[in-house]
This record gives structure tokens, C-alpha cells and sequence, in this order.
């Protein structure tokens, strides 16, 4: 079964990669438009409709597919690779990395109900912060896939 998998390596890395890449879009465009949207159109309440609605699709149709189809075939990618040593502290650094991506993701989405019922407890300079997280996991995320310094 392994053997099966593991012929597709490359497949897998370039799916890998698409997906990340979506799903990174997201993790950093949603929290521009939360920004926007506490500061700019919260009063508004067409316009806030407008950005629920922006959000919603975003995290939606692209976030969610993207997160699930990073971690398939990152998962696949894991199995197919005979190159990944877990005695090495990289791949667990890189792994923490991961997990704290998907927490922040579903983060995201809280914040985005939050929204919707008119609850937004958050400032914009927080959002501007919180922008700045998946920029330093990402930079960590492939130091340790690239560089594997541990």
C-alpha cells in the first residue's frame, strides 16, 4: 500500500503546495477584512451585510477546502516519504507549527460569527495583530521543512 503511495510523491507535494498556499491567502485576507469591518462599516449596516457576506465566502469556499486539502495531502505526504526523520525535532517544531495554524484557523471563524450577531469585541489594531501570526508560523512552518535545522 505504501509502495502505491509513495509513486505519487510528487503529485501530492504539488497539491500540498496549491492548498497551502490557498489556505494561507485566507489566513492572512480574513483579518484585513475584519479590520475593515470594525473600523470603516460597523455602523453601516448594509455595508456590514456586504463584508459578512465577503467573509462567509471566503472562509467558506476557500479556507476550509484549502485547510482540509493541506492536511490530506500533507498527511500523504507523510506516508509516501521515506526522508522524514521523527527522531530529528523538526518535523514535531513543524507539526506544532501546523496544529497552531488549524487552531487559529477555526480562531478566525469564531471571530467571524462573532460578527454576525453583532458581537465584535476585538479592536482593529488587534486584528492587524493578529494578522502577523500566520506570517511568523508560515516562516517557521518551512524553515523546518527547508533548512531543518533540528
Amino acid at each position: 500500500m505504501i509502495d502505491y503511495i509513495s509513486q505519487f510523491y510528487l503529485w501530492y507535494k504539488f497539491f500540498h503546495i496549491v492548498s497551502v498556499i490557498s489556505w494561507m491567502a485566507g489566513l492572512l485576507y480574513l483579518p484585513r477584512l475584519f479590520v475593515y469591518h470594525t473600523e470603516e462599516v460597523y455602523n453601516l449596516k448594509q455595508c456590514s451585510l456586504i463584508f459578512q457576506t465577503m467573509e462567509r465566502r471566503l472562509y467558506k469556499l476557500i479556507m476550509v477546502p484549502a485547510m482540509v486539502s493541506s492536511w490530506f495531502f500533507g498527511i500523504l505526504l507523510i506516508l509516501s516519504s521515506n526522508s522524514i526523520d521523527f527522531g530529528s525535532l523538526w518535523p514535531w517544531i513543524k507539526g506544532i507549527a501546523v496544529i497552531a495554524m488549524t487552531w487559529f484557523h477555526f480562531w478566525l471563524d469564531r471571530r467571524r460569527k462573532d460578527f454576525l450577531v453583532d458581537k465584535i469585541q476585538l479592536s482593529g489594531r488587534t486584528y492587524r495583530i493578529m494578522n502577523e501570526f500566520p506570517t511568523v508560523l508560515m516562516l517557521v512552518i518551512v524553515a523546518m521543512v527547508v533548512v531543518k535545522p533540528f
